[in-house]
């Protein structure tokens, strides 16, 4: 009889040995998991948060390097185009006849006229024909006083353009409001403020083109952004943007810098104090060398986005050499 107890208790124990095993883990085997988990997790995470950090800051790096030099591209073609460019003097001379000639955010950096393809707009006795006509192109430096949900903290290059008509010699010419002379169709017409140059008359080309003025009618033609974030840091800054380039002084080239004179009245932004968008003008050949500077930081933070030595990798440069290429047709 005690045996067969004996055998019972035994077996009773074993059975509740083996319920225990299944039923789970103990509390202190769950604390000891968790804080291995903790010490394992927590260093991949850290690792892969560096890893998402360091990717942006490449993204940003990469897209800031490619819209740099795309612009400077486009602004390549454009001046390919261009008959005559307006060095510092000139753009002084002009700029009240240029667009928000009183505007205090921004600064006009390279202005110059061209000669511009308009596709099959005559109609001959074949079909329809190519012609030019001339336009005059701006591009300028703006810096808002405050950001905007539309563009970046830093600076942006916009383009202004105005072109001539199409002039008709037929019977079917029609007329333009505010222009005395016969054009294609209104769909041909000059843009309103349109007037083009005039070299006739005693005077040097550079003296004829300085005189330029607009015409009566007020201009609609509206500014479009090429680029954002384009370097705004002003070379009087605690923490100084790079300087410009030194031109050339040759006396017979006459190369000089873009930017207009600094006056407080004319632009309360500064503009002209920054180095992100400037060129050197060889008026007499009809030269320029452009130089853009981006700044990828603003893409990343809302402070510190001013040009440093120590962070000069976010600020991608890029410049060219350019000459216009168009004919001026003078009698």
């Amino acid at each position: 009889m005690v045996r067969t107890l004996k055998f019972l208790l035994k077996s009773q124990l074993k059975r509740s040995r083996l319920v225990q095993q299944v039923g789970g883990f103990t509390l202190i085997e769950l604390l000891i998991a968790m804080v291995m988990a903790f010490l394992i997790i927590t260093p991949l995470l850290g690792f892969m948060v560096n890893i998402m950090e360091t990717d942006q800051k490449e993204q940003a790096k990469a897209n800031s390097e490619q819209e740099t030099q795309a612009a400077l591209d486009y602004i390549a073609r454009d001046l390919q185009q261009a008959i005559y460019l307006y060095d510092a003097d000139g753009i002084e001379a002009i700029k009240n006849q240029l667009p928000n000639s009183s505007a205090t955010d921004r600064v006009p950096v390279l202005v110059f006229w061209k000669r511009e393809l308009v596709s099959q707009a005559i109609t001959t006795a074949s079909g329809q024909d190519d012609t030019f006509v001339y336009s005059l192109v701006a591009y300028y430096l703006i810096k808002d006083a405050t950001s905007s949900s539309t563009w970046s903290n830093a600076a942006r290059i916009a383009r202004w353009q105005i072109k001539d008509g199409v002039v008709s010699t037929t019977s079917s010419a029609v007329t333009c409001t505010g222009y005395s002379g016969k054009y294609v169709s209104t769909t041909y017409c000059p843009n309103p403020g349109f007037a083009l140059f005039k070299l006739d008359g005693i005077g040097t080309i550079t003296q004829k083109m300085n005189a330029w003025t607009k015409a009566t009618a007020d201009y609609t033609a509206d500014s479009i952004v090429l680029v954002d974030f384009i370097d705004q840091t002003k070379t009087d800054d605690v923490l100084a943007a790079p300087s410009r380039v030194i031109c050339s002084t040759d006396s017979v080239i006459n190369a000089q810098l873009t930017v207009p004179p600094n006056t407080a009245s004319f632009n309360t932004r500064n503009t002209y104090k920054m180095t992100g968008f400037y060129a050197c003008i060889d008026r007499v050949n009809t030269t320029a060398q452009v130089f853009l500077r981006g700044n990828a930081l603003v893409r990343l933070q809302s402070n510190n986005r001013n040009y440093t030595d120590s962070n000069k990798t976010y600020f991608p440069n890029a410049s060219i050499r350019v000459q216009g290429c168009g004919y001026l047709f003078t009698k």
